[in-house]
């Protein structure tokens, strides 16, 4: 990690003083949006320099977060969709055995997340915001207060469900629930609190009416740049038959490309960072910027024409890789960047460890804390990610594979000639697929090995109805029996 020097002594004191006070507990933030990918940051647009998509890109705040406390350049989900993401950064487990592996199901009412066990442990603990998991009303579970809508809602006027109970709003919801978040922080300022706020922004339908008067011309006149796997199309869509990549999501010119998209896309996230913005002043106005964790990210990646892709949910890195900040004062470095691999499912374990709240062996992800205080710690080298296939979405297979710190193996069952195998530290853009190539060799072998077992260390295995929309639990909001599978190592 490269952060500003601090020794291990130091950190480890600092750890130790932050959990034993039991009079200065932390304050848990944790702001998401949704489908907004990993290069979608200002901060990251200026560091990648002519490589940049969208170097007009600003996010003031998000940059500001990024200044003031660690950015994970290499994050990600484990199944990359919204509910299932959802359900992974509260529960802290894969999808398979979390109970939750489309949109269309429901948190399940008992399973143990970070909110509940914070709950149990004193924390006031609320939701705020988009929660996401198909049509699922209610007070959210495992939270004190929630102030949230029912599935996609919509940009302008949206009910919000206080506590449960349908409340009309005025305005944009970006706004209002920023709003709604503000209040809640000014309320609970004495005692300590986890909050989630999630973002609807920049989730479709975007543009036009859907956005406020001020973000409308917003980056007018501004141009994508090209990229090498725009035209390199996800080998599911070529060797099946199916249509083949969207001409205006390819559409290559002798300069930049010119896609309208890519600028309502960026201005939705720029009317997220203004909200970013305001949460952080509450924070300084209110003196709580010290002892407050904060973690901003979003629930899954996005594709803007690379492979001919719109959308998410496959395992290319447009897709399976998200922006994460983290910012605590009092313990984690200033303006630092870290590339080791962190995941959604690291989320619970990270907070519940700086509240001083034990974590399960049930959670399969592992707590940040040793990372960015500068202990020595045997970090992951590869993570398994998965996706299982949905009617309403019959572009995208099932599929399980393999990340690792160099390269990557994508299987889809039934269809083995559909297997990939990236060179990630040569190819980045993923337009080489090994498996077709004499050259594969040892990084292919190390691939398939670590691939099966990390099927075995995770217990992954396709859910019962995986094919059909509304599975895993669905009409019940019940967890899958044997559940257990798969603890952290």
């Amino acid at each position: 990690m490269k952060t500003r020097p601090i020794t291990i002594a130091i950190a480890c004191l600092l750890h130790a003083t932050v959990l034993n006070a039991a009079d200065r507990k932390p304050n848990f933030l944790f702001i998401y949006t949704d489908d907004q990918r990993w290069d979608a940051m200002g901060v990251v647009q200026r560091e990648q320099g002519d490589a940049a998509r969208f170097p007009w890109l600003k996010t003031p705040h998000m940059d500001r977060l990024a200044a003031e406390g660690v950015r994970f350049r290499n994050a990600f989900v484990t199944l990359s969709l919204c509910a299932p993401s959802r359900s992974a950064f509260l529960t802290g487990r894969y999808n398979h055995n979390n109970g939750v592996i489309d949109n269309h199901t429901p948190f399940p009412v008992d399973n143990v997340s970070h909110a509940s066990l914070m709950r149990a442990a004193g924390y006031t603990t609320a939701y705020i915001g988009k929660w996401h998991h198909g049509t699922q009303s209610g007070k959210r579970p495992g939270f004190d207060y929630s102030a949230s809508f029912v599935g996609q809602g919509h940009y302008f006027d949206c009910p919000v469900e206080i506590n449960g109970k349908s409340t009309p709003t005025k305005g944009w919801i970006d706004d209002v629930s920023t709003d709604y978040a503000i209040d809640f922080i000014k309320q609970h300022r004495d005692t300590p609190f986890s909050m989630i706020l999630g973002f609807k922004s920049p989730h479709g339908p975007r543009g036009g009416e859907n956005l406020p008067e001020r973000l409308r011309s917003l980056f007018k006149g501004e141009k994508s740049r090209p990229v090498p796997n725009l035209l390199s199309p996800a080998i599911y869509r070529t060797t099946a038959g199916q249509t083949k990549p969207r001409p205006d999501l390819t559409r290559q010119a002798a300069g930049p490309m010119v896609v309208a998209p890519h600028l309502d896309y960026m201005r939705h996230i720029a009317g997220a960072d203004e909200g970013v913005g305001r949460i952080l002043k509450t924070l300084d106005d209110l003196e709580l910027t010290d002892q407050t964790v904060i973690v901003f990210t979003s629930d899954n990646g996005y594709y803007l024409g690379e492979h001919g892709l719109g959308d998410k949910r496959s395992m290319y890195e447009e897709s399976l890789r998200i922006p994460m900040l983290v910012r605590y004062p009092k313990l984690f470095p200033k303006g630092g960047t870290c590339d080791d691999m962190v995941l959604n499912i690291d989320l619970a374990p990270t907070f519940l460890d700086l509240a001083g709240v034990p974590v399960p062996d049930s959670m399969q992800g592992k707590s940040w804390v040793p990372l960015l205080t500068g202990e020595q710690v045997d970090w992951r080298k590869s993570f398994l990610a998965e996706y299982f296939f949905e009617e309403r979405f019959e572009n995208t297979p099932t599929l399980v594979g393999i990340r690792t710190t160099r390269g990557k193996l994508v299987r889809y069952p039934g269809h083995p000639e559909w297997t990939e195998a990236f060179d990630l530290s040569a190819d980045p853009y993923e337009t080489d697929n090994l498996i077709q190539s004499d050259t594969a060799g040892e990084l292919s072998r190390q691939l398939k090995k670590e691939l099966n077992e990390q099927i075995k260390a995770t217990g992954y295995h396709e859910p019962p109805g995986a094919d059909k929309p509304g599975a895993a639990g669905a009409t019940t909001g019940k967890k899958p029996k044997g559940g257990g599978a798969g603890k952290r190592k």
